[in-house]
């Protein structure tokens, strides 16, 4: 039987249909994605996220741990509160996860994991701890909503704890701020303004009503996935997982590869990607005419096959269908996807599609 969040019934009375996605039960859409999509470009949408998983960290080895563990690199952050994001790699460099991870105090860090790579995360941070002083505690007492869109902060500012209700307003992007169990981020998956709130799960069920009365729209995993994908955000499964590594993944700006004596899993690996002229790369591709592209689709360099889509479809914003693909190095600037047994011609362009509710490349 598939996991509820605390705001499954929340999600019923709102007519949501609800599929399964990473073992849980999750609202898909409440009768419009592209409505639920245009509200977050627009003014504020609301999706519960309460499937992914909160991991507390702390102890006296746990920066050292964090800097060993992740090919992003902790030791950057000094500010409490300020975050980064990283992927988690196993020592042939492939992605077991993409991660968002909150430095707190030197010994104390917050980590946020994809909800279908939970359990294998947690077995692996386990497991990669040895004798270190490092305890991980999982938060399933947890809730999670992220309020996205340029409305966003103002609209849920009025509504949170005193001691944070002016820190909505002034985080810096990728900066989070604490009161109690309360944990407010300025982080999201939208490629919009926003944050992120995770609170005690016996206290959710208020907060989104009281946004419903302050306007903010609910939002499906739909329109999340339409959203990401405008932004140039990849998706674990799809985009990136254990048989890639983040240089094949449009991931290299999250490899942190100064100080050079800084040994994380994976890094022989990825430096050896990084000199090696025949490595893939992820790059996103605008079809040219009408058709939907999706994932596992061949893409086309005249007769010759150079890659293959990864996720795709389409775009609200720009009206088109878009899609990120694994490509090879050399694939220019034009080249076609095969769809339905036949080739359409598409252009090859760097993420991302939209950028603040407006289209960033050219149409």
């Amino acid at each position: 039987m598939a996991m509820r969040t605390a705001l499954y019934d929340a999600h019923l009375a709102l007519g949501a249909r609800m599929v399964p996605f990473g073992g849980w039960d999750m609202p898909l859409h409440y009768g419009s994605q592209i409505e639920e999509h245009q509200a977050v470009r627009r003014a504020a949408g609301m999706f519960d996220v309460s499937h992914m998983r909160v991991v507390d960290l702390s102890g006296r080895e746990v920066k050292p741990y964090l800097r060993g563990l992740l090919a992003n690199d902790v030791g950057r952050l000094h500010i409490p509160g300020k975050a980064l994001y990283s992927c988690m790699l196993n020592p042939q460099g492939g992605v077991i996860d993409d991660l968002i991870v909150y430095y707190l105090a030197d010994d104390r860090y917050r980590m946020v994991v994809n909800a279908a790579t939970a359990a294998g995360d947690l077995e692996w941070l386990r497991r990669q701890v040895g004798d270190q002083a490092v305890a991980i505690r999982p938060r399933p007492d947890l809730a999670m909503i992220a309020v996205q869109g340029p409305a966003a902060r103002a609209r849920i500012a009025p509504l949170l704890p005193a001691a944070l209700g002016g820190a909505a307003q002034g985080l810096a992007p990728f900066a989070a701020a604490e009161a109690g169990e309360w944990f407010l981020a300025r982080t999201g998956y939208t490629g919009e303004d926003g944050c992120e709130l995770m609170l005690p799960a016996a206290e959710v069920v208020p907060l989104w009503r009281a946004l419903l009365e302050a306007g903010v729209a609910p939002c499906g995993l739909g329109a999340r996935d339409t959203l990401r994908l405008e932004a140039g955000m990849n998706l674990y499964g799809a985009d990136m997982d254990e048989t890639t590594t983040p240089l094949e993944s449009g991931l290299g700006w999250t490899v942190a590869w100064e100080p050079i004596d800084r040994a994380f899993t994976g890094r022989e690996v990825l430096e050896a990607q990084r000199t090696d002229p025949l490595t893939r790369r992820l790059v996103g591709l605008l079809l040219s005419g009408p058709g939907v592209l999706r994932s596992h689709q061949k893409v086309l360099s005249g007769a010759c096959v150079v890659g293959e889509t990864t996720s795709g479809g389409f775009a609200p914003t720009l009206g088109r269908s878009i899609a990120f693909a694994r490509v090879a190095p050399d694939i220019g600037e034009e080249c076609a996807v095969e769809i339905r047994g036949k080739p359409l011609g598409a252009r090859v362009v760097k993420p991302p599609f939209v950028r603040q509710g407006k289209p960033c490349i050219a149409l």
